[in-house]
């Protein structure tokens, strides 16, 4: 069992940065795959980023591709996305996951366990 906390959300202006951060609980983090997906009102969840058990291969959908990057801490069992040149559209929920795998996966029905979300607003 995991569960996922998401921190770091917040206003910003287009152009700017964000951090988010997903603290997990439990023994082992190491065994999971994390994604990070994101839901605008009105739209699907989808796909944002993911990383494999040990961080050395990630993959990026092509809206954030280059201007987000996703990284984790094993020791700390954290999952981060460091969100770059933010633009309106990038305005949303943003939901920490993970999946009982260690590869990556950039399906939302592969992940196992989800956090709350916070959310993210990138005015014009």
């Amino acid at each position: 069992q995991v569960q996922l906390v998401e921190s770091g959300g917040g206003l910003v202006q287009a152009g700017g940065s964000l951090r988010l951060s997903c603290a997990a609980s439990g023994r082992t983090f190491s065994s999971y795959a994390m994604g990070w997906f994101r839901q605008a009102p009105g739209k699907e969840r989808e796909f944002v980023a993911a990383i494999n058990w040990s961080g050395g291969s990630t993959y990026y959908s092509d809206s954030v591709k280059g201007r987000f990057t996703i990284s984790r801490d094993n020791a700390k069992k954290t999952v981060y996305l460091q969100m770059n040149s933010l633009k309106p559209e990038d305005t949303a929920v943003y939901y920490c996951a993970a999946r009982s795998a260690r590869s990556i996966a950039d399906s939302k029905y592969t992940y196992d366990y989800w956090g709350q979300g916070t959310q993210v607003t990138v005015s014009s």
